[in-house]
């Protein structure tokens, strides 16, 4: 196939180009660490939420002993107010015994509020430490996401405008052929050197014909050419 030199360059580099899109993309240090960082949130948003559900379960917990305590409280004083006008024994008994265990259990609701008051500031201090990291966390993301962001954008052949620039005939070769660089011993396409004699054929070949791989038959761009 006949090509001009420039044609030649503009050729291996369209099959550069095509080639790069279809490997995957190197994934950059600083991306990897974001995705690292976003990953390590996520995981941290998830024990800072149920450090919070534990929070939320407790104040619930202190106050149904709240309320149990006022009703308990309501009762034993309207057992005191009973018993001072109440002259039946039989009743007087029953009364005295209903004020003796509501103020029984009272203490222990008074007992059960002061642990549970312990334990909620032990489960909020968690929570906020939870809280804290996540913060950390926010920040070394957003500290990341700008390296990610500064990180200069790899220069991409224009695919399109090097199949434009190219004739139709030397594209339908390429579709057929392939293309790869010589660099004087081995093809860049099978990556097989070359014995003398048919590296002295290709280099010989005059500089606006593209020679062919012996080998494998890929279209050969020169250094020379």
């Amino acid at each position: 196939m006949n090509l001009s030199p420039a044609k030649q360059q503009l050729l291996l580099e369209l099959a550069t180009a095509e080639q790069a899109q279809s490997r995957p993309a190197a994934v950059a240090p600083e991306q990897k660490e974001l995705n690292k960082l976003i990953d390590e949130r996520a995981r941290l948003a998830s024990a800072a939420a149920a450090a919070q559900l534990a929070v939320d379960d407790m104040e619930l917990e202190i106050l149904r002993i709240q309320e149990d305590e006022r009703k308990l409280k309501k009762r034993e004083l309207d057992d005191k107010r009973q018993l001072s006008a109440e002259t039946d024994p039989d009743r007087r008994r029953d009364l005295q015994h209903d004020r003796y265990a509501a103020k029984s259990r009272i203490a222990d609701l008074l007992s059960e509020l002061k642990e549970a008051h312990n334990e909620i500031a032990a489960l909020r201090n968690n929570r906020d430490n939870h809280g804290a990291r996540l913060d950390e966390a926010d920040r070394k993301i957003e500290a990341a996401r700008r390296a990610v962001e500064a990180l200069p954008e790899g220069d991409v052949a224009d695919v399109g405008a090097l199949r434009e620039a190219l004739p139709d005939d030397a594209l339908a070769a390429y579709e057929s052929a392939g293309v790869a660089f010589f660099n004087g011993r081995a093809c860049g396409g099978c990556f097989i050197q070359l014995p003398p004699s048919e590296r002295s054929a290709v280099l010989a070949a005059p500089a606006d014909e593209v020679p062919a791989c012996p080998n494998c038959g890929v279209l050969l761009v020169r250094a020379e050419a």
